[in-house]
Formats: C-alpha cells, sequence, structure tokens
C-alpha cells in the first residue's frame, strides 16, 4: 500500500471521528438540564410577582430541562449568605439573586457561577461601582426595577399641589432606598419644597417613624423599600388617620397605602431576568457584556385610597387592579 494511500485512510478515519465527537456532544447538549438557585429575599407582591416571571420565562424558553432551588431568607439579610452560599457548594448552574440583600451576597460568594439579579434599584449603589456605566461585567447582570426620579418627584408636586412640606420615609439598612429618597428630595428642593428624611432601621420603629412623618408633612414619599412593602399596613393606618398622602415608588407599596405610583411591572421585570438566563445557560450570550435591563413605567393610582382622602387623579393615570 504506497504512502497516498495510506494518507487518504487516515484523513477518512479522523473525519469519520471527528463526526461521531460532535455526534456525541451535540446529544449531551440536546440533553442537558439545568438547576438555578432562587434566593428571595423576603416575600411581598412585587418580589413574588419578579420571581414568578423569571421561572415561567424559563419555563417557555427551556421546558422541563430546567429546575429551581427556591429560597426565601425572611427578611433577614445574613440569611440569604447562607442561601446563596448552598448554592454554590451545590455548583448550580446559575442564582437569580431577588432584591439588593440577595445580590450582595451573591456577589460575595462566587465569582464563576452567573448571578442575575433583580428588583435591583441601582446596580452601582448595591455593588459599589463608582462610576457605574450600565455594565457590571464578570458574573453579574440583571435587571433594573427603578422609575425615573425626577418623574416621581414632579408626580407628588402634580398630585399634591398645595404641599409645602414633604417626608420621604425608607428603611436605613437598604441601600438603594436611601439613593433614591436622596435624589427625589434634592428634586423636591430644587422646586422649593421642604423635604425631610424618615428612616427607620427596622420594622418595629415604623410606627413611630411614621408618626412622626405624618404629623410635620402635606404628603409623604415612599421609594422601592422591601421592608416598608412587607409593612405597608402601619404606614396606610397612621396617614389615613392624618388625612395625609402617600405616593409610592412601585405598585407594590402603592396598592398597600399609596394614592398613587409611577411604577413597573414586576413580573415582566422578572420575565425579562428569565430570558437572559435561558441566553446565559444556553451559551447564547455572556454575561460579562450583557448591560443591565430596564421596564417602562407606567404612572398608576389606587381608587380605594384615593375616595377615602377625596383626591381626584388627573389624566394619564391607570387605576390600579387592587
Amino acid at each position: 500500500m504506497n504512502i497516498k494511500r495510506l494518507i487518504a485512510i487516515a484523513m477518512v478515519v479522523c473525519m469519520i471521528a471527528s463526526m461521531l465527537v460532535l455526534g456525541t456532544s451535540c446529544g449531551k447538549e440536546e440533553d442537558k438540564t439545568y438547576v438555578v438557585g432562587i434566593c428571595q429575599l423576603i416575600e411581598h407582591p412585587a418580589l413574588d410577582a419578579a420571581t414568578e416571571g423569571f421561572k415561567q420565562a424559563l419555563k417557555d424558553k427551556l421546558g422541563d430541562k430546567v429546575t429551581f432551588d427556591e429560597q426565601n431568607a425572611s427578611g433577614e439579610q445574613s440569611l440569604c449568605a447562607s442561601i446563596v452560599n448552598s448554592f454554590v457548594a451545590a455548583n448550580v448552574d446559575l442564582i437569580m439573586a431577588n432584591a439588593t440583600p440577595a445580590l450582595q451576597a451573591a456577589a460575595k460568594a462566587t465569582k464563576k457561577i452567573p448571578v442575575l439579579g433583580t428588583s435591583i434599584t441601582e446596580y452601582g449603589v448595591a455593588l459599589g461601582i463608582e462610576g457605574f456605566t450600565g455594565t457590571v461585567g464578570g458574573n453579574i447582570s440583571g435587571t433594573s426595577d427603578l422609575a425615573p426620579l425626577k418623574d416621581q418627584a414632579a408626580m407628588i408636586l402634580e398630585l399634591v399641589p398645595t404641599a409645602k412640606k414633604v417626608a420621604l420615609i425608607y428603611c436605613s439598612t437598604e441601600p438603594n432606598s436611601k439613593y433614591q429618597v436622596e435624589v427625589v428630595k434634592a428634586e423636591l428642593e430644587s422646586k422649593g419644597i421642604t423635604a425631610e428624611l424618615y428612616s427607620f432601621s427596622e420594622s418595629n420603629d415604623m410606627p413611630t417613624v411614621c408618626q412622626n412623618a405624618c404629623a410635620a408633612a402635606d404628603a409623604i414619599y415612599v421609594p422601592t423599600d422591601n421592608t416598608v412593602a412587607s409593612n405597608t399596613g402601619i404606614l396606610n393606618a397612621i396617614a389615613l388617620q392624618n388625612n395625609v398622602p402617600v405616593i409610592a415608588g412601585e405598585e407594590g407599596i402603592m396598592d398597600g397605602c399609596g394614592i398613587a405610583a409611577l411604577s413597573i411591572s414586576y413580573y415582566d421585570l422578572g420575565y425579562k431576568t428569565g430570558e437572559m438566563a435561558a441566553e446565559i445557560l444556553t451559551g447564547k450570550a455572556d454575561i460579562a457584556t450583557m448591560p443591565i435591563a430596564y421596564a417602562p413605567a407606567t404612572k398608576k393610582y389606587n381608587p380605594t385610597i384615593c375616595d377615602k382622602l377625596g383626591i381626584t387623579i388627573p389624566e394619564g393615570y391607570v387605576a390600579s387592579g387592587n
């Protein structure tokens, strides 16, 4: 057998082997399943909706190839760390961090497993990134629930045009809440309105803080704050008793205690996060280059509370189905 014939045979053998390997790897890719860990800070309507949207998107994209390890930290930031560390130990394929403390815990726990945040107001603030430009890089990306803060400030004055003093209530342990109230405060003050911050560190302090705020202000603003969202009944009772309208940073809080909100759909926000997750898991996108995604905001109002306070909502607002 001459040398040319041997070379030809060798080339054919290599081609067949390559095809077999490729066919095997493709089969493995088709059969691959994924485990996604979900860490949600606390149970309340906005975060719940984001989680449901996230799961539905992955089910729509990947069907039964994805399973979820869903855990709730019940408002305990330290428990977020335990949850995400268990995900890392289990070597899940992706972590979804719902709310800022969950994202911060995941960022500390792993630099390898992809981490997608949702219901995060401002990633630069949450992760301590100076001069944040919209892309985190590394193994982190996600979606933001930030509605335009200047528009929220303008909405306060549109709904309560006689307001001279506005109280801004927030939980001091939530950095994104502090960021929001400081921006809104500056915007209100630029329009000649007195704006005072009223903070609390835990829900037990809320009644006193809310009472003080209602006694001093013509209107109240609450940002997208997880602690307030879980305790809207406290603020609602005190605000109604004092006949003070509350403008909220998101619809869930508005449904519980507010007259209106410039809000996003948290289900849609979670769904977008799930679509991003599907692209990452299937290798269609690189999380390191994925910019943070945002959802459009809509003016919503709460008919029930507006009626109780005798407030007429101007055109351009959509009634909440609360």
